[in-house]
C-alpha cells in the first residue's frame, strides 16, 4: 500500500481550512485517512500551520512520501532537515 501525507480540504466556500492527513494514496482527496498529523489555515495572515513532529517523522521513517505542498510546510517548519539528518545517522 503506498501511503501519502497530503491535505484534504476542509471548510466553507472560498474559506478553505486544510488538514495534514496520512492517507492511501488511491483514496480520495478528501475521502479516507489513516490518521490526522497536522493542520494547515491558509486565510490567516500569516498562515497558521500546526503539526505534530512526532507523528510525522514516524510516519515519514515508514516510508510515507509526502506531497509537494506539504513537503513544502514541512521544510518551512524544519521537519524535513530533521528527518534528513535523523535517515544519515548525524
Amino acid at each position: 500500500m503506498a501511503v501519502k501525507i497530503r491535505l484534504k480540504r476542509m471548510g466553507a466556500k472560498k474559506t478553505p481550512f486544510y488538514r495534514i492527513v496520512v492517507a492511501d494514496s488511491r483514496s480520495p482527496r478528501d475521502g479516507r485517512y489513516i490518521e490526522i498529523v497536522g493542520t494547515y489555515n491558509p486565510v490567516t495572515q500569516p498562515a497558521k500551520v500546526e503539526i505534530n513532529e512526532e507523528l510525522v517523522l514516524k510516519w515519514l521513517k515508514d516510508g510515507a512520501k509526502p506531497s509537494d505542498t506539504v513537503r513544502n510546510l514541512f521544510s518551512n517548519q524544519g521537519i524535513m532537515e530533521k528527518f534528513h539528518n535523523a535517515k544519515l545517522g548525524k
